[in-house]
């Protein structure tokens, strides 16, 4: 995972690349995007959608075409695009999503120390 942006000292985007890649329409190979933190309404707009009402695991869809803001030289990236990914780039980018926005034990246990120490 390589850093792209911080905003305020904290990491907001970051870079991957895809392990098989997006074939877009005229037959271009993107495979080098940014994924940004995910923000509660992120996670929270979805619910909404009635695609996700009908079909659960679409919410997945949803969720990345909002939080991806950079596929290769693809415009726009939106449902459709997700949609069109293969199953190993869904797949790692899942994963990948799960990795920037969770918290890892280090990081809780740091954050602990801080809230005890006082700074």
């Amino acid at each position: 995972m390589m850093k792209t942006s911080k905003t305020g000292g904290l990491q907001t985007e970051f870079e991957f690349t895809l392990p098989r890649g997006y074939i877009d329409g005229e037959g271009t190979l993107h495979k080098s995007g940014t994924m940004r933190l995910a923000t509660a309404m992120d996670e929270i707009a979805p619910m909404r959608d009635p695609r996700v009402r009908s079909n659960q695991a679409y919410l997945v869809i949803i969720l990345l075409a909002r939080v991806i803001t950079k596929l290769g030289t693809v415009a726009h990236i939106d449902t459709g695009v997700i949609e069109n990914l293969f199953s190993a780039d869904l797949a790692y980018l899942q994963d990948f999503y799960r990795k920037i926005n969770d918290i890892s034990p280090e990081e809780m246990s740091a954050e602990a120390e801080t809230d005890e120490s006082g700074e």
